[in-house]
């Protein structure tokens, strides 16, 4: 029996993530000899616990554009800060001219928002969060548009340091 030692680790890295691909797109080009196709696919990885990638993959067949967009959104992991199963603040994320609001919300909400946005919270384990789509609705674009948001949030310890202040055990006002 050969062991591939490169496939043992794809099989580790993938086994700790969830993965959900948002859509597939076909392009064609006509040539002489008639059309030929090729495919673009999103997928968005998450381990439900803070960290999340996105990766979109390019191939002649659905199966290696798939796989492409794995090993993208492995590479292009970011972990979001999730408080209480929200989001700590209100935050827009912009992309050409895609703008998604994301806003925190209480127990027992849900996830409220569009496919895209909804994909990416769930894998991020956001468990309560309100979304709207602003501007163009292209997935892609509000896909990048949600990543863009998720990095800028910042927690109330995060900000503090960066102030210069002192972290207080109490989140109260001074």
């Amino acid at each position: 029996m050969t062991s591939n030692r490169r496939n043992d680790r794809m099989e580790r890295e993938t086994s700790e993530f969830e993965e959900k691909m948002l859509f597939v797109n076909r392009t064609s080009k006509t040539y002489q000899g008639g059309r030929r196709f090729r495919f673009a696919a999103l997928v968005i990885l998450g381990d439900r616990n803070g960290r999340v990638g996105m990766g979109i993959g390019k191939a002649k067949e659905v199966p290696v554009a798939i796989e492409k967009a794995k090993a993208i959104a492995r590479k292009n992991m970011i972990n979001v800060p999730v408080e209480n199963g929200t989001i700590p603040h209100e935050i827009v994320g912009e992309n050409c001219t895609s703008r998604v609001l994301l806003k925190p919300a209480g127990p027992g909400t849900g996830v409220i928002a569009g496919t895209v946005p909804r994909s990416i919270a769930e894998l991020a384990g956001i468990t309560n969060m309100l979304s709207k789509e602003l501007g163009s609705r292209n997935k892609v674009n509000v896909a990048y548009a949600v990543f863009d948001g998720f990095k800028n949030l910042r927690t109330a310890k995060q900000v503090r340091a960066l102030r210069g202040e002192a972290v207080q055990a109490t989140g109260g006002a001074q």
